[in-house]
């Protein structure tokens, strides 16, 4: 079945810019474009709005059944922008169906791993009704295409790594980490709920108290205290991680390696909760504590702060028109 392209909207601290409002049909920002893919099981994809595919965004190498793609967009720290999304969606297809790939690592051009989804480069006006279901619909594709992939995938994270690429990572079959690699999800200062199933994933992989250290208090892991808790495999000397990546990926092709959810998750479970976490994710983007935080944020920042006061303020109005 054809599913949405997936376009992940969190707004990250280290990605918040400024934006302009010419008028109250300006205020809503949503990613830009509609789009839409076929699963992995379908040789073909249909995107639309949301740039073009640029494989100099996502570098691919194979070597011994091992392909290693690199998320490469160092300036902006691997942010995952429209094309950055698009690019690994495409690549994610191409190797799905090559018989030359058997095992996946997904890594970064140093220093990031990835700081998560680039909404600057993304936005677009939309009206509120149209914004709600965009919200939902793509922030469970962008999921439900990692959970998709039918083949292993090893994240080989050489440095921080925030929001929807920690928690797509940790559905991954392992991640090996770097010295210098840490993990945030700042869900709870954003005022949003969990998404990526960490709400049902986090607790069952980690433990209670650690998922409510990391979804709630917005703790921020070292690679090492990663490891302590379970979400990281092993951690490494940082020249020396994709080399020990190549080896457990090679030692996975050797052993016939399937895909693995850790904790015993179960990928139809996992889309289910997804599903239900895209929406619980839209209706708080619309809420007005989501607004607030956004605008306390910015002005904390010494930066404007203009158009999260005006939505929240006629918030009253626009919000008749879900």
């Amino acid at each position: 079945s054809d599913c949405a392209l997936p376009i992940k909207l969190i707004l990250l601290d280290s990605l918040l810019q400024e934006m302009t409002i010419p008028s109250l049909n300006h205020l809503l920002v949503v990613a830009r474009g509609q789009a839409q893919h076929r699963c992995f099981h379908q040789t073909s994809v249909l995107l639309k709005g949301m740039g073009e595919v640029d494989h100099k965004l996502v570098l691919s190498s194979t070597k011994n059944k091992v392909t290693t793609l690199t998320m490469n967009d160092p300036k902006k720290l691997n942010g995952w922008s429209g094309p950055m999304m698009l690019t690994l969606q495409d690549r994610f297809l191409q190797h799905a169906a090559d018989p030359d790939t058997k095992v996946v690592i997904l890594t970064g051009a140093d220093p990031y791993y990835c700081a998560g989804v680039n909404l600057a480069s993304t936005i677009q006006p939309m009206h509120p009704k149209k914004l709600h279901t965009m919200i939902r619909t793509s922030n469970q594709a962008v999921f439900d295409a990692f959970l998709d992939f039918p083949k292993p995938i090893l994240i080989a994270a050489n440095g921080p790594a925030i929001g929807a690429c920690v928690t797509s990572a940790s559905t991954c079959d392992a991640i090996l980490a770097s010295e210098k690699a840490t993990f945030l999800v700042p869900f709870a200062k954003l005022s949003i709920p969990p998404e990526g199933c960490s709400s049902v994933h986090f607790e069952r992989m980690l433990g209670k108290e650690a998922a409510r250290k990391m979804l709630e208090d917005g703790w921020k892991p070292s690679a090492a205290e990663a490891k302590e808790i379970g979400l990281v495999q092993d951690v490494v000397p940082h020249d020396q991680l994709m080399v020990r990546a190549q080896e457990l990926a090679e030692q996975w092709v050797a052993a016939g390696k399937v895909k693995e959810i850790p904790a015993g998750g179960n990928v139809e479970e996992y889309k289910a909760v997804n599903a239900k976490e895209s929406l619980e994710l839209a209706d708080a983007f619309l809420s007005y504590p989501f607004l607030d935080a956004q605008y306390n944020f910015l002005k904390s920042k010494g930066k404007s702060a203009t158009v999260f006061m005006v939505l929240k303020t006629l918030r009253p109005v626009w919000s008749k028109l879900l």
